[in-house]
């Protein structure tokens, strides 16, 4: 069984840097014309590490009054189907909760099923485009609802 173990980390921090340029460098090859885009300022990370090493991360912002939105998840190919984006997955649920959030938002796009498998198998319900990817044909949006304890 794989350690992972799951970090919250600064905007700033070189392993979030670092990850985030590799998941927009796989966004090139499946969505060709995709261009960087800045951090939201509000991000904030987890990052999954194994054996000392960074190999995904996850962001969540704050979208509308009690919502957050997850941002830039990405699991390093070598590590995928090993369970680790589902570990960020729930990191950024429980930060979320913490928040004080009701509810949890996200978006992937129609070249990227792998991600669309983890919201479909995550309780995720697929819902109509939101902000900026309202009229967007790649996008893929989900919505949750988060319990309390």
């Amino acid at each position: 069984m794989l350690t992972v173990l799951i970090q919250h980390r600064e905007i700033t921090h070189p392993d979030v840097t670092a990850l985030v340029l590799a998941a927009e460098d796989e966004l090139f090859t499946r969505y060709p014309g995709t261009t960087r885009s800045p951090l939201d300022p509000h991000a904030r990370f987890v990052v999954a590490y194994v054996l000392g090493r960074p190999v995904g991360c996850g962001g969540i912002v704050p979208s509308a009054s009690g919502v957050g939105e997850i941002r830039r998840l990405f699991v390093l190919p070598a590590h995928r189907r090993a369970g680790v984006a589902r570990r960020i997955l729930a990191a950024l649920e429980r930060r979320a909760t913490a928040q004080g959030w009701d509810s949890i938002i996200g978006e992937t796009g129609v070249n990227q099923p792998e991600a669309i498998a983890l919201f479909d198998s995550s309780d995720y319900q697929r819902t109509e485009p939101y902000g900026r990817y309202i009229g967007n044909p790649y996008s893929v949006c989900f919505a949750k609802k988060l319990l309390r304890s």
